[in-house]
């Protein structure tokens, strides 16, 4: 019992020393480059520190993919150094991930820096080395900047009825119809309790929202 009790107590302590780290690179490049700190024992709850927010991402967000990765297998790469990234409003960004392991040889921490490479742009020539990306990763991302949780199917939601012009309750019932079935065509009802999110969104009721997947 005192020996599990141990471990955690040193993890927690692990975890605790990379949040200042964190936060020192966070403020050493103020509105520059985001720094986030995943906590790997509770994925769903996983973001511990945020510096510098250019996702939109919030504490207490779930891991990205990456991340679900380094927990399935401890023999995944530590480092992945200036790979090809996005932030969900589509500006391009150089990304480095570090895992971070316990003793035991299990990942319990990722420390992920993400430079916000559009910012550069108009000295993108002198700054050329700065904002490459090594050639030898794939160019589909191993992570996707974003939130995977009710707050990023609110913004899907909102994001549709703006392209009708429309608030998500103004939207007529054809529309509406049509809203929903791009959302379940895009995989949006994998979601725990998405479509009761939807149905809040809409003013309809959760039943109205399964017809319209039909």
């Amino acid at each position: 019992m005192g020996g599990a009790q141990d471990d955690d107590e040193a993890d927690e302590h692990l975890v605790r020393e990379a949040e200042k780290i964190a936060v020192a690179l966070g403020r050493m490049f103020p509105g520059l480059c985001e720094v986030v700190l995943h906590d790997l024992r509770d994925p769903q709850h996983a973001i511990r520190v945020i510096e510098n927010n250019l996702s939109g991402r919030e504490v207490g967000d779930s891991a990205t993919e990456l991340g679900l990765a380094r927990i399935a297998d401890p023999d995944y790469p530590g480092v992945l150094q200036n790979y090809p990234n996005r932030f969900p409003d589509g500006r391009p960004v150089k990304s480095t991930s570090i895992g971070i392991k316990n003793a035991a040889g299990r990942y319990v921490a990722a420390l992920c820096l993400n430079l916000d490479v559009s910012v550069l742009s108009p000295v993108t020539l002198a700054l050329s080395q700065l904002v490459a990306t090594d050639a030898d990763h794939p160019t589909q991302p191993p992570e996707t900047l974003r939130d995977r949780n009710a707050r990023e199917l609110r913004r899907a939601v909102e994001a549709l009825s703006v392209e009708r012009a429309a608030t998500p309750r103004s939207l007529g019932r054809a529309d509406k119809r049509a809203l929903v079935r791009r959302l379940h065509h895009d995989g949006w009802f994998d979601q725990r309790e998405a479509a009761q999110t939807i149905a809040d969104l809409l003013g309809v009721s959760r039943a109205t929202v399964y017809n319209y997947t039909k």
